[in-house]
């Protein structure tokens, strides 16, 4: 049950970090943390990452409940098998799920704050449940990727076996 702690930890710094911000900037404020690189920015998203699909909040909110319920079996499922990485993953990408969720359930849109500018370049502002989410799904690829390689791994050397003991 030690990835539903990780869940919660993620969604309590995402909702503290989000109130800190709503109710100590004004909407566009910049706070300066590395020069013009890093800045808390005071930010506002009604979409998804990058802001696709503005304005679709019932959608989200729908597409979010299925995630979580379906996160929340899978993780039931794999709670016996051994490996860290993929229930890390999971939990990860539920703590930032449920953190944009209730953003978008009480108040329709996300608070986002995260800003790196690199050179003329600006990416898009972001909030700890996305990164959460996006290092949970890194996660849950490089887990998919061991998993591949561990299966070729086996099936190559049980394939060795079989031909050293046909040989023989």
């Amino acid at each position: 049950m030690w990835y539903y702690i990780i869940a919660f930890i993620v969604l309590l710094i995402d909702q503290v970090s989000k109130w800190m911000i709503a109710t100590n900037l004004q909407l566009g404020e910049k706070i300066p943390v590395i020069g013009n690189f890093f800045l808390i920015t005071s930010h506002r998203n009604t979409g998804a990452a990058f802001s696709i699909l503005e304005n679709q909040r019932w959608f989200f909110i729908v597409i979010t409940i299925v995630v979580v319920i379906g996160l929340v079996w899978y993780m039931q499922k794999i709670r016996h098998q051994s490996g860290i990485i993929l229930p890390l993953g999971l939990s990860l990408i539920l703590g930032g799920a449920i953190g944009n969720f209730i953003d978008r359930l009480l108040t329709g849109e996300v608070v986002d704050f995260l800003q790196f500018n690199f050179g003329s370049y600006t990416f898009p502002i972001f909030n700890v449940a996305d990164m959460g989410i996006c290092i949970g799904v890194g996660l849950v690829l490089l887990d998919a990727l061991v998993t591949v390689k561990r299966e070729n791994h086996s099936d190559s050397s049980a394939e060795h076996n079989d031909n050293t003991t046909n040989q023989a």
